[in-house]
């Protein structure tokens, strides 16, 4: 009974005697300072690899009408090869790849139109603001 007792009166004193947790003051523990260029690397040298990749680009007139070049994003395999014009749906030969219409192009009453005033005067209003801060700036 005697050993028990002095046991446990050793593990009390030794869960005691444990060195305490002591915190530091968040001051020393943040330091702020910039980020070494390239990855800690020297200036001007590219920090992936050591080494820019370049891709190869594709020179058979062939395989250019006839495939999707640069489809394939995997090791194996081959670029997608392009299908007949009938077997596309119709919406894709119609669809707009130039520049947006201008505001007089577009009927004044359809959405897209007043999409596109808000949108213009949204632009007018941060130029005006960004002028006005410049202009009391200077004062």
């Amino acid at each position: 009974m005697f050993s028990i007792i002095k046991t446990a009166c050793n593990t009390l004193y030794s869960v005691s005697t444990r060195p305490q947790l002591t915190i530091t003051p968040l001051s020393s523990v943040l330091s702020r300072s910039y980020a070494e260029p390239g990855g800690g690397g020297k200036r001007g040298k590219p920090s992936a690899g050591g080494k820019i990749k370049e891709f190869p680009i594709e020179t058979d007139p062939h395989k250019l009408v006839n495939y999707c070049c640069g489809s394939n994003i995997y090791k194996e395999g081959e670029d997608i090869q392009l299908k007949p014009e009938s077997e596309y749906p119709d919406w894709l030969w119609n669809i707009r790849t130039g520049p947006a219409p201008k505001l007089e192009d577009l009927d004044p009453n359809s959405k897209e139109y007043w999409l596109k005033v808000r949108v213009l005067a949204r632009r007018r209003m941060n130029r005006m603001n960004r002028l006005k801060y410049r202009i009391l700036k200077q004062f």
